[in-house]
């Protein structure tokens, strides 16, 4: 599938439009329903194979951030034998209480996977709590950028970001 395809069939299956309230707390007439692209088994493949090509040539592991960076940090690990992690908003309160979950030692470089980046809220919370944890991070991948104070933030963190489209491209 070509990246015109892709963007196309992503277009297709997750562009929504209406009156949407985005975790930033702002509105938005139109939404990416990031989970209609997630769960295609064609078109996380194929987004998988677009965010390989983003990957620095460097690093340790994949940080997927719950829920939508989760299917694409698996579908990297598959792709390229590369381990990944889970990280969950906040920390279980039963069991292993990790709020980072699978195995890593202080001191791995990780790249962390997201779905759709706006502002960054969340993807700047998890890179602090990620760091916390002893891992190193300086590379953020996504699926979608919406081109909205996101990169700006993510750079302010000292992290590259790199996305497979922006809002404009598709």
């Amino acid at each position: 599938m070509t990246r015109e395809e892709l963007a196309g069939r992503i277009r297709e299956a997750s562009y929504l439009t209406g009156e949407f309230k985005l975790r930033s707390g702002k509105t938005s007439s139109f939404y990416w329903d990031k989970y209609r692209f997630e769960s295609d088994p064609a078109l996380l493949a194929a987004l998988a194979a677009e965010m390989e090509s983003l990957l620095p040539d460097t690093f340790d592991r994949f940080a997927g951030l719950e829920l939508g960076g989760v299917p694409l940090a698996t579908g990297l690990s598959l792709r390229t034998g590369k381990p990944c992690l889970f990280v969950r908003k906040e920390a279980k309160t039963y069991g292993t209480c990790n709020l980072v979950e699978g195995g890593f030692q202080p001191g791995d470089r990780v790249v962390v996977i997201e779905d759709v980046i706006t502002t960054a809220g969340q993807v700047c919370e998890s890179v602090g709590e990620i760091r916390e944890r002893g891992l190193v991070v300086e590379h953020v991948v996504c699926a979608i950028d919406r081109g909205q104070g996101g990169r700006e933030k993510i750079e302010a963190l000292g992290c590259s970001l790199r996305s497979v489209f922006t809002l404009d491209q598709l």
